[in-house]
């Protein structure tokens, strides 16, 4: 097991890659399996279907479109996909909620791709995720976990909660646009990314008003019983922003101390959105960890 020590904040061999400014765009599918019971969930792909497959979850209230600034990096070598958990982004939106849904979908996303040996990089509610399915399932090749919250203070973690589950709506596509911020917030973010995630996180309600992409209800479930991280056999790559109160230098120390080859990336001025506030320096450390491999 690898010592617990400190996140490391200017990792070797780490090289700036730029984030694309002008990315294709990604082909649109929807699916469904056993694993499903009915719902539909819905996938970006980008990339050619036969190279190695890199997954990408987002975060709780978040949707696919949140990686477009990120996904078109990694499209020359891997066929990526970025799903949209049930009850977000373009997927179905079931009534009826159950505690371990989205390890659900994401499982019923590797049957329906076929793939043993995927590569899961996960962003706070999509990195539990992937480290929960990395640590019971076997085959996984690698797991980058964005701020994975753990150790964080529990009001912080409770007010993005309440937040998200505020769920206003607006008279127009344009006021919910222009209305549209990340949670929690994101000021080091660039203003067209907002915009751009903004454009895709909006839809029109059944009483003719805009909201968001996302249903509030999911945030009132209770947590699924914690992985048994030791059992984890694949390398982890996790990454904090330097100021991230939900992942604390101490949490992430106590997170990689658990996991049998797991290393930490800090990313200095960056907060809980990490990959929003600092992409270049985000996807340079996932491409320093992925190269290694």
């Amino acid at each position: 097991m690898r010592p617990a020590w400190a996140c490391n904040p200017n990792p070797e061999g780490m090289q700036e890659v730029p984030v694309s400014s002008h990315p294709p765009e990604p082909r649109s599918e929807r699916f469904t399996s056993a694993f499903l019971d009915g719902v539909n969930l819905h996938v970006l792909h980008r990339g050619r279907a036969d190279d190695p497959k890199l997954v990408l979850l987002h975060g709780g209230g978040a949707n696919a479109h949140w990686w477009d600034h990120l996904a078109p990096a990694f499209a020359e070598r891997h066929h990526v996909l970025a799903l949209d958990f049930r009850g977000h982004g373009d997927s179905d939106y079931p009534e009826k909620l159950s505690v371990g849904a989205f390890d659900r979908d994401l499982e019923a996303l590797r049957e329906h791709i076929a793939d043993p040996g995927a590569i899961l990089v996960g962003h706070s509610m999509g990195a539990h995720v992937a480290v929960s399915h990395a640590a019971r399932h076997h085959g996984i090749r690698a797991v980058i976990a964005l701020e994975i919250s753990h150790g964080g203070r529990r009001g912080e973690r409770r007010r993005t909660r309440l937040a998200l589950a505020a769920r206003r709506t607006y008279p127009s596509r344009v006021e919910a646009i222009r209305r549209f911020q990340f949670l929690p917030a994101a000021p080091g973010a660039d203003e067209s990314l907002r915009v751009s995630i903004a454009e895709n996180s909006v839809r029109r309600e059944p009483d003719g008003r805009f909201g968001f992409k996302f249903d509030a209800r999911w945030f009132s479930l209770p947590r699924a019983t914690p992985p048994d991280l030791e059992r984890i056999a694949c390398p982890v790559l996790v990454i904090r922003g330097g100021h991230s109160e939900l992942l604390p230098a101490e949490g992430a120390a106590e997170l990689i101390g658990q996991i049998p080859d797991a290393r930490c990336v800090e990313i200095p001025g960056g907060g809980h959105n990490v990959h929003l506030e600092r992409p270049d320096d985000v996807l340079a450390a996932m491409e320093a960890f992925l190269h290694a491999l």
